[in-house]
């Protein structure tokens, strides 16, 4: 499908934040998912993906997860500099805003008239962590979360008890997880952890385990796996044609 984007000002609790629309240029109603990138924001590689994704069928939203801590529009380079600024944001922003995003995203897309008002979550790195974390809300369909840091090790700041692993029984979505194996940041036992405390909560989950390294997805750099890339992105769009169906 022949797509279209626009960028949208969305209005949160804890400010403005900046969304590309990425959307199929025929009039109608589309599935909607929520595309959370790396601590980059939304760089070539993720604006790339987004638009794959949406000339599927779906109206991709790409938020600037930051949004509360850097200018309109920041996008970090892949870079010591860029990384750690945002690591550094990673650090500071608590989950609970990230959960006011997602709403503040989903009551946007309730007023689109080109959105069906069904929706699913998706995202790399961080982004895996924050589509896991959009589960939480009932509105979320289905969750497709790519090498998802920071789940197992509870390092990202909450309120007390209210990290995502142990909040993850209120998930009815469906769930795609996906690990590479050589990823350092998430290593075999909190993989292991993971895996378990779903099992231990029935959720509605499958598992994936590549022999793949952190941000195998992202097409620059040396990680890059384009095979492994095309076949995520192939799960992706099957479970969300039926999740969002």
């Amino acid at each position: 499908m022949i797509i279209q984007s626009h960028q949208s000002t969305i209005s949160t609790p804890s400010g403005d934040m900046q969304t590309s629309i990425y959307r199929p240029i025929a009039q109608g109603a589309y599935p909607s998912i929520i595309f959370y990138s790396e601590i980059f924001q939304e760089t070539a590689p993720i604006t790339r993906s987004a638009k794959l994704l949406a000339g599927h069928g779906f109206v991709v939203l790409v938020p600037e997860v930051f949004h509360e801590l850097n200018p309109m529009g920041t996008v970090l380079a892949y870079d010591d500099i860029g990384k750690d600024k945002g690591n550094a944001d990673k650090f500071a922003k608590p989950l609970e805003q990230h959960d006011s995003d997602t709403q503040s995203m989903l009551n946007f897309i309730d007023t689109q008239s080109y959105c069906n008002g069904k929706v699913g979550s998706m995202g790399v790195c961080i982004g895996g962590h924050l589509a896991f974390r959009a589960a939480l809300n009932p509105r979320i369909a289905g969750a497709f979360c790519l090498y998802p840091t920071d789940i197992h090790s509870n390092t990202l700041p909450c309120a007390q008890g209210n990290d995502s692993l142990s909040q993850c029984a209120k998930i009815n979505a469906e769930l795609c997880m996906i690990f590479g194996k050589q990823d350092p940041h998430v290593s075999r036992e909190g993989r292991e952890l993971i895996n378990k405390t779903m099992q231990d909560h029935n959720l509605n989950y499958t598992w994936h385990e590549l022999n793949a390294q952190h941000a195998f997805m992202r097409d620059e750099g040396e990680r890059y796996d384009p095979a492994l890339a095309i076949h995520c992105y192939q799960m992706a769009i099957q479970m969300f044609n039926r999740c969002l169906s």
